[in-house]
């Protein structure tokens, strides 16, 4: 994820743009703005880079003309965002938190996050996968880790398509796989996916360290990034386990890359909207998370970012067709039990490093 910027200015130093919408004397408390709370604009933290300018072209506008209020819009990666909200539990400053769906469960955990108004968000139209714990936020975009592979690099050494998590086992890929680390979700996928394909779970991994043990022989290194496009790019490696959205972003380059579903379950992963406990603005928290699930801002967001719908029966571009998750693989995604992940991934880390990386 890219880099955070920093906290809010303070109330003195709100921009122009702000005066826009709100009415500022001195330092004096602002008006209120639509939707009821604390005066000011309402404030989204959320994803930097791309997603960030497509959040910004293709989503802020429609909801400000809406509601006739400002957004102001806090990039960082999910575990910033949480750990903002973290430090100001006493007095929060952000509105709604866009996070996946790995650092939502921790928030959840940690008492941070307002249940989701379901008379006023649409939570019954999303798919299955998407909906939080108690309604304690709502998934509004989905993509899936699987593996990335080169068809060119395979077809000249004479390899089949990969199918499972095993076929990265195949000898002949030997200092050609780039594995993700324990850190990263991809990495935690991994893990789960492989568990699950050998008769285990998030409650027992034993048997995806065995499995993962055999393919890190054929490992070039294991990224900490998430993104592993530069060792495509330099022909590093010639298979990854990735994310759809990040595969479909390197083949806009025109380089040879194709996102498998592995047979034995592609891993789901949600990106996720949350109201933030005693956020300022709360009711208007609450239009925004639905604003994120009207079919117009579905298909924006399915065109900027290659993150799929979550929302039943919005109708998908085919240009698309396989650079999202389609709605026909949707079901059988298999859903990460955060909860238990988060409780043991210190464990996991540990068994990991000694057992994964450094053979």
């Amino acid at each position: 994820m890219p880099s955070p910027r920093s906290a809010l200015p303070a109330l003195c130093a709100v921009t122009s743009a702000l005066a826009l919408t709100v009415a500022v004397t001195g330092c004096g408390a602002p008006k209120p703005s639509a939707g009821g709370g604390k005066g000011g604009a309402l404030v989204v933290a959320g994803y930097g880079g791309s997603f960030e300018t497509a959040f910004r072209d293709s989503v802020l506008p429609a909801f400000e003309k809406s509601c006739g209020c400002k957004v102001t819009y806090i990039p960082g990666s999910s575990t910033d965002t949480v750990a903002k909200l973290k430090a100001q539990r006493a007095n929060p400053q952000i509105d709604v938190a866009l996070v996946d769906d790995g650092p939502q469960a921790q928030a959840l955990e940690a008492g941070l996050l307002a249940s989701i108004d379901t008379e006023v968000v649409p939570v019954d139209d999303v798919v299955k996968i998407a909906r939080m714990e108690n309604d304690s936020g709502v998934g509004f975009g989905l993509t899936a880790t699987g593996i990335a592979y080169n068809p060119e690099w395979f077809e000249d050494h004479g390899i089949p398509k990969p199918t499972t998590w095993e076929d990265l086992a195949n000898p002949k890929l030997k200092d050609k796989v780039v594995l993700p680390s324990i850190t990263n979700t991809y990495g935690v996928g991994l893990l789960v996916g492989a568990s699950k394909a050998n008769g285990g779970s998030e409650k027992d991994v034993d048997p995806g360290l065995t499995a993962i043990k055999k393919i890190a022989k054929n490992a070039a290194t294991f990224d900490t990034t998430a993104d592993v496009s530069n060792y495509f790019l330099q022909g590093q490696a010639a298979a990854s386990v990735w994310g759809v959205s990040r595969t479909s972003t390197l083949a806009e380059k025109d380089f040879p890359i194709e996102f498998v579903y592995p047979k034995d379950g592609a891993i789901g992963l949600v990106t996720t909207a949350n109201v933030v406990k005693k956020a300022p603005h709360e009711e208007l928290a609450q239009k925004f998370v639905a604003h994120l699930l009207k079919p117009s801002v579905q298909r924006a967001l399915a065109k900027a970012t290659y993150d799929g719908s979550v929302v039943r029966g919005v109708k998908e571009d085919p240009v698309l067709k396989n650079k999202v998750v389609s709605t026909d693989k949707v079901d059988s995604l298999l859903k990460l039990d955060w909860k238990t992940i988060n409780k043991n991934r210190s464990a996991w880390t540990d068994k990991w490093n000694k057992q994964v990386e450094s053979k």
